[in-house]
């Protein structure tokens, strides 16, 4: 299923600059960055239940923000992609 990935670290001190760095390099790990702190990620459920642990775990939930927005099998129906950078296929090859 294709999910989309979105979050906003409070990034005053350190502590959220590191936390920032720690969950941008775990969406990496599993999907393409489509816009500053946005991804998309073409996981199976597994995956989607193990990075979601991974990225509670990064941020502080008093300071920090994180949404899923679970697109589904079906994906390529419902996005549609105007403006400048070139959309990606998700099924393709994803270079790290």
């Amino acid at each position: 299923m294709l999910v989309l990935i979105t979050y906003d670290v409070n990034t005053e001190d350190a502590a959220g600059r590191r936390r920032l760095r720690r969950v941008a390099k775990q969406c990496v790990n599993y999907g393409q960055r489509v816009q500053n702190s946005v991804f998309e990620c073409l996981l199976d459920p597994a995956q989607y239940k193990q990075l979601q642990a991974q990225l509670l775990a990064a941020i502080d939930p008093e300071r920090d923000s994180l949404r899923f927005y679970q697109i589904g099998n079906k994906y390529q129906n419902k996005i549609e992609h105007f403006g400048v950078k070139a959309s990606y296929e998700p099924e393709g090859v994803l270079m790290v």
